[in-house]
């Protein structure tokens, strides 16, 4: 694929909700286009819709109007298994607060993003190589001696590596991260920046919201989310 063709473009984009019989009108006609390997950043201040927007771009909710196409198709055409295919396959999350599954280890977290996307006769037969490759990426991420650790004995930039490592399991053309250093203090929070860096180097397209400039520098194009608009930050 051309390093410059859009992986992901959002056309005409609007969101608004009902709240206490008032329509919030969170999106207004978001444009926005993702090449292939971008770090993109978008910022802005709490409660601006940026998470809004980062959902709609993975297909966890429906925009209002406008089209949102992966490669030339868009998202929400598909019907619900082809969905559902695109958020498992295509898409890594990363979340602020983990969202692991305590009673798995971090091996078995990393696991079940394979799992999920597998059928039931298909599982026994891959179950080999995904926890292989679940072993080679926590080792990537500098965990290689807590892959039997359930996330009560990891601490939160452990645990946000292994989220790292869940959401690239199925390899996905995108890692989309909602505020991935916003529960972790600085040092910390500057290494999981450094080891989505790395993963970005090796041709890792990464779409990351945040309202912490430091942050955004990080990233190697950076918009702002402000009224339902966005606008290029220099």
């Amino acid at each position: 694929m051309n390093k410059d063709e859009p992986v992901i473009q959002a056309s005409e984009l609007h969101k608004h909700y009902r709240m206490g019989g008032q329509d919030l009108h969170v999106l207004r006609g978001i444009e926005l286009s993702v090449s292939a390997g971008e770090w993109l950043a978008i910022l802005g201040a709490s409660g601006s819709g940026k998470s809004t927007l980062l959902h709609l771009l993975g297909g966890l909710d429906r925009p209002n109007r406008g089209t949102i196409d992966f490669h030339g198709q868009d998202v929400f055409s598909m019907n619900g298994r082809a969905l559902d295919g695109y958020r498992n396959r295509h898409v890594g999350f990363v979340f602020q607060f983990y969202h692991l599954l305590p009673e798995l280890s971090a091996l078995e977290n990393v696991m079940l993003g394979a799992m999920i996307g597998s059928s039931v006769w298909r599982w026994p037969g891959a179950r080999r190589i995904v926890r292989r490759r679940a072993a080679e990426l926590l080792d990537r991420l500098g965990l290689a001696d807590r892959l039997r650790h359930r996330p009560n004995k990891l601490s939160g930039g452990e645990r946000q590596r292994v989220a790292i490592a869940r959401a690239l399991i199925n390899e996905p053309a995108m890692l989309m991260a909602d505020e991935p250093t916003g529960n972790l203090d600085a040092e910390v929070g500057q290494q999981i920046l450094n080891l989505l860096g790395g993963f970005h180097n090796h041709g890792q397209t990464i779409i990351m919201v945040t309202h912490d400039t430091r942050i955004a520098a990080a990233a190697n194009r950076r918009v702002r989310l402000d009224a339902g608009r966005l606008t290029t930050v220099e």
